[in-house]
């Protein structure tokens, strides 16, 4: 299980990742952020099974991460840190998809079992609705596949803009009202296509109702419904982003998965639908055989200006890495990208993630410094884009297996 944490004290985080056998355990602490507004493209970078997080914080706090987390990722469970005078808050947190409490000051003792407690519920709620998901594919008498069908009848050549209202009300007639001020549409393939439909539709239904997926021969096209642009684009790329992640693990290969426009009205589904699967039908052609996701609204030369704007991204990232507080918004509005399209095409065109990435490219000039100078950890932390210089050794060891200490040792005044 990834854990994220995220608290605005230093000393908590600090604790929390010096002080747990995080080596010893089923967990791997994948990340941290100061606030929630740090940590939401990090916690969508990442993907964490399980997020910790404080309520008292600046900018975003932890009540309304947890609102954006269970709208755009509510599979994910959440664990609040709060203290003794925070009752009221904690409350507020019972409706937000909250699993667990924490109370301050915490303890390796605790965490364990608090971790224990929530990875359990998590994996019997994923066994459940495994099993859910293959008693209906088995029995195919609870109106399932006729939705399916429905839904899928919006996905195919012949489909009418005209027809698409009507498909929604019958569908809203037989219990599955998909109302929404906006829609986009995944399609995505991948082999085994049975095996694969079945982890989609594990996730399909923690989504909160917010994706409804049809199955097709060669995998499934997804309609995503949003209350906003931004909000339909955050979903779609949370979702799709674990997708890929629920695929790979159920041993799916040569998947590739298309997002289409993102449109306000029922009878542009179809439109959606098709710019889609056009994406999709260009990573065939490109012969793309790796996970991946490409979503771009606007199909210019994917070939070009797309390793342009991510090149144009990394110069940014050369340029600002000693920035502590250089995130994901930043280089996505430097390059006018929204935050879950960049994201997306960043690692698909790269190979890693952006949190990957930039660790990768702030860890290299750390190495630079402690081969070719005497500067403290301190300050080849803070030369490296990091406050605390405790984060930055854990950060150190975990990417290259030694301390900075140990580095330098061993490489001091040689080439890399």
């Amino acid at each position: 299980m990834k854990v994220f944490l995220v608290d605005d004290e230093i000393v908590i985080r600090e604790g929390i990742r010096e002080s747990f056998p995080w080596e010893d355990t089923p967990y791997t602490l994948v990340g941290e952020a100061p606030d929630g507004e740090m940590a939401l493209p990090m916690i969508r970078d990442t993907n964490p099974d399980i997020v910790i997080t404080d309520i008292k914080m600046p900018f975003m706090d932890g009540l309304e991460l947890c609102r954006v987390l269970r709208m755009q990722m509510p599979w994910v469970g959440i664990i609040v840190l709060s203290g003794y005078d925070e009752f009221e808050y904690a409350r507020q947190c019972i409706n937000l998809g909250v699993r667990e409490y924490l109370l301050k000051p915490i303890n390796a003792t605790d965490l364990k079992e608090v971790l224990d407690k929530v990875s359990k519920q998590i994996t019997e709620e994923r066994k459940q609705l495994e099993h859910a998901s293959s008693l209906r594919a088995r029995m195919g008498n609870d109106g399932k596949f006729v939705k399916e069908k429905l839904l899928g009848s919006l996905f195919t050549d012949e489909a009418m803009e005209e027809d698409a209202e009507g498909v929604l009300k019958q569908l809203a007639s037989m219990g599955c009202p998909l109302p929404a001020l906006f829609y986009t549409v995944i399609d995505a393939a991948f082999n085994p296509t049975t095996t694969g439909q079945e982890s989609i539709s594990i996730l399909t239904d923690s989504s909160n109702g917010s994706v409804h997926a049809s199955p097709g021969r060669v995998g499934t096209r997804l309609l995503v419904l949003g209350e906003t642009m931004e909000d339909t684009e955050e979903k779609a790329y949370s979702f799709a982003t674990s997708m890929v992640q629920e695929l790979e693990r159920a041993d799916c290969d040569t998947i590739r998965i298309g997002i289409g426009d993102i449109v306000d009205t029922p009878e542009q589904i179809i439109k959606s639908f098709k710019s889609a699967r056009h994406i999709r039908h260009l990573l065939v052609e490109r012969k793309e055989e790796n996970a991946l996701i490409l979503g771009v609204r606007e199909m210019r030369d994917v070939n070009e200006d797309m390793p342009s704007v991510i090149n144009e991204a990394k110069l940014y990232m050369s340029q600002n890495y000693s920035n502590p507080n250089l995130m994901l918004p930043d280089v996505a509005d430097a390059v006018n990208m929204s935050k879950s399209r960049f994201s997306a095409v960043f690692s698909q065109t790269t190979g890693q993630t952006f949190t990957e990435y930039l660790i990768h490219l702030r860890l290299g000039k750390a190495k630079e410094l402690l081969r070719n100078t005497n500067y403290k950890n301190s300050q080849i932390a803070h030369e490296t884009g990091y406050n605390d210089s405790h984060y930055f050794s854990y950060i150190f060891k975990k990417n290259t297996g030694m301390t900075p200490s140990e580095y330098r040792a061993q490489y001091q005044n040689q080439p890399e």
